[in-house]
């Protein structure tokens, strides 16, 4: 006897499990994706890793660069910012 098309195979549940199924692979291959990729590009995650107190610091050092305040009170607050670690 032979099981196929003829109806006598598996049935309907067997093919919605295997759509089921499907759909679980192709979710978790999609979510693998997306982690890789999100976990790989670049500049994103250095941002994050850095105390808060570098953006500040990088800031009040354009400020003295740029002339908007004098070398003792770069010195202060730099001094202020590092004391708060």
């Amino acid at each position: 006897m032979m099981y196929g098309w003829d109806g006598n195979g598996w049935g309907v549940g067997a093919w919605v499990a295997m759509a089921v199924l499907m759909l679980i692979f192709w979710g978790g291959v999609v979510t693998v994706v997306v982690l890789l990729v999100r976990r790989t590009r670049p500049g994103e995650g250095s941002a994050a890793l850095q105390p808060p107190h570098y953006d500040a610091e990088r800031i009040l050092t354009e400020r003295f660069a740029r002339g908007e305040i004098d070398e003792q009170e770069f010195t202060a607050r730099r001094a202020a910012l590092r004391r708060q670690e």
